[in-house]
């Protein structure tokens, strides 16, 4: 009987060891960093398949600017093109992922301050629920990307500081996951001119 009890007290005490190295943390930490990328590609999703709606509503009211429309459905197609699950991300495939849909948002803002210039077209009221839900989808992906950095940073701290970065180098061998970062353009001040 004695010995099943120190038997069982070690199975419980190295059970307790291991998983405060990590065993269980890291590959956990791993598959919410998943999790989290997914709901990213999702929020960016749902702006995608916004805008073709959006585009036909202006495409209406503003026949002439069609240089403006035509430069938001490029730049969808291109933010669209690049595809990046979880297992593919890597500081270069996002930082290309993030370019893309860089582009497109900027191709809607100025798609946006077009449609300042027409007041039959602000005043439409599919064009202003596609508006709120793009504004809306705006915030889902800052809450999302968000979300993401602060999964990134609890896996990469799992994963390189002790003592859990022992038991990832002896166990798993995971590499560090890539954060988002701010492109030199969104650093720079807009300029207002009157």
């Amino acid at each position: 009987m004695k010995a099943m009890i120190q038997k069982v007290t070690l199975v419980v005490l190295a059970s307790l060891a291991l998983n405060s190295c990590g065993v269980q943390s890291i590959p956990r930490q791993n598959n919410e960093v998943d999790a989290t990328w997914a709901e990213v590609l999702n929020q960016y999703q749902r702006r995608s398949d916004l805008i073709p709606r959006l585009v036909n509503i202006v495409k209406g009211y503003a026949k002439h600017e069609s240089e403006t429309l035509e430069k938001v459905i490029l730049a969808r197609s291109q933010a669209t093109q690049i595809k990046l699950d979880a297992k593919s991300l890597s500081q270069e495939n996002l930082d290309k992922f993030q370019s893309a849909q860089t582009g497109l948002s900027g191709a809607l803002s100025r798609l946006m301050v077009v449609t300042e210039k027409y007041p039959e077209l602000k005043a439409d009221q599919g064009f202003r629920d596609l508006q709120v839900q793009l504004e809306g989808t705006e915030n889902r992906i800052t809450v999302a990307r968000n979300n993401y950095i602060q999964t990134v940073k609890g896996f990469n701290n799992l994963v390189g500081v002790f003592p859990t970065n022992l038991t990832n180098s002896l166990f798993f061998h995971f590499e560090k996951k890539p954060q988002f970062t701010v492109s030199e353009e969104a650093q720079k001040a807009p300029e207002v001119k009157f």
